[in-house]
């Protein structure tokens, strides 16, 4: 029987190469739901191509957009309720959650409460609430399969390995569009150089956060559950080629790395097909085509969020939920050119400096943590400007 798949945020760059796995192996998956926020065309085509039974849109009007150009046997639902009712399909056996920022937490949950497997690759679900949907999904017995090429890479790495003999994750970081500039021409940046990621093909936020090193900071963050390790046993090492994606260090001396192209589809199919490995049509990795591979380390005065990313770890309860929900904020006011790159991690900064922490939160209290930060952060740039 084939896998049956239901993908929040399936307009998007994980939920599009997802799609693109899945009509490579059409025998092994099928596509039982799909939900998206505002992108009618690509919905549209894709439920043409894929045939859902359920469909959900972020709007009401997005919503009846599509109702008028699929077929009638496709359900279409809208808001939050349509996207915990893509979440918990009764026929879907796997749900692919990659929506963007803190939305994903309550669909990812009410997945897992439902019996599915769930591959993430929505990194804030985590970053806000790993304590609670870590023990959810240990109460469910599912899995939560890493789609994040580094977190991918680590758990290939940890296959049949003791949890003891780990010495320490090295997540390995491109650096972003702005690696080469020094704080000073920062000042100088744009929305328009900041998307031009050098190595990979993403969605807006998650290449700003990659040119902050936000990104890899929620992803160290994220790293720390789906692998039960302290923040003292990960390091980020930057490495501009993005060719391995994650290294485990072993109690022996030994260094597990693994290796290839940058093309998310490989992440994505593995954790769709786990434990096995299925043929892939990508560009395949020649290492003789390599000149070198470079690395150096991440500095955390060069990339303050970074180094808030890892201080609100440490810290805990809803430090963690403050750095994202503040840093969304942020990211989007930039995006619109509202406030400078430099002011993202101003305003996170302040934000986690105003906290005052709640240890071992509820998701209500992780909610109002979250609406706090975005208050507090849009304050600070109306303020700003």
């Amino acid at each position: 029987m084939p896998e049956k798949i239901a993908i929040l945020g399936s307009t998007g760059s994980i939920g599009t190469s997802t799609l693109d796995v899945v009509a490579q192996h059409p025998d092994e998956y099928q596509v039982v739901a799909l939900a998206a926020g505002s992108n009618v065309d690509k919905m549209i085509e894709q439920v043409k191509q894929f045939r859902p039974q359920l469909v959900a849109m972020k709007t009401k009007d997005a919503a009846e957009c599509v109702v008028r150009e699929v077929p009638s046997g496709v359900t279409v639902v809208w808001g939050d309720e349509g996207l915990l009712e893509v979440a918990a399909h009764p026929e879907a056996t796997y749900v692919v959650s990659s929506l963007v920022g803190s939305a994903g937490l309550r669909p990812t949950l009410a997945a897992i409460q439902a019996g599915k497997k769930v591959g993430l690759a929505n990194k804030e679900t985590l970053v806000t609430a790993g304590h609670i949907v870590t023990a959810e999904a240990k109460r469910a017995g599912v899995p939560l399969l890493p789609i994040d090429s580094e977190h991918s890479a680590i758990f290939q790495c940890l296959n049949g390995e003791h949890p003891e003999d780990v010495v320490r994750l090295m997540v390995t970081a491109s650096g972003g569009s702005f690696r080469d500039w020094t704080r000073e021409e920062l000042k100088e940046a744009t929305v328009e150089k900041a998307l031009r990621h050098p190595n990979w093909a993403m969605g807006a936020k998650v290449t700003i956060d990659s040119a902050t090193m936000m990104n890899k900071g929620l992803e160290v963050i994220e790293a720390h559950w789906l692998f039960d390790l302290p923040y003292e046993k990960i390091d980020v090492i930057l490495h501009p080629q993005s060719i391995i994606h994650s290294m485990v260090e072993f109690r022996d001396g030994a260094v597990m790395a693994q290796l290839g192209t940058p093309d998310m589809k490989v992440p994505i199919q593995y954790a769709l097909s786990y434990p096995r490995r299925l043929p892939l049509a990508t560009e395949r990795l020649d290492l003789l085509k390599l000149a070198r591979l470079d690395f150096r380390p991440a500095d955390f005065d060069r990339y303050p969020c970074l180094r808030m990313a890892y201080e609100a770890g440490k810290a805990g309860g809803t430090m963690t939920t403050v750095l994202n929900a503040a840093n969304e904020v942020a990211v989007a006011a930039f995006l619109k050119g509202n406030c400078s790159f430099l002011m993202i991690e101003e305003v996170v900064e302040r934000a986690l400096n105003a906290h005052i922490p709640v240890t071992n939160p509820s998701l209500e209290e992780i909610d109002a943590a979250d609406s706090w930060a975005r208050q507090f952060a849009s304050d600070c740039m109306l303020h700003s400007v």
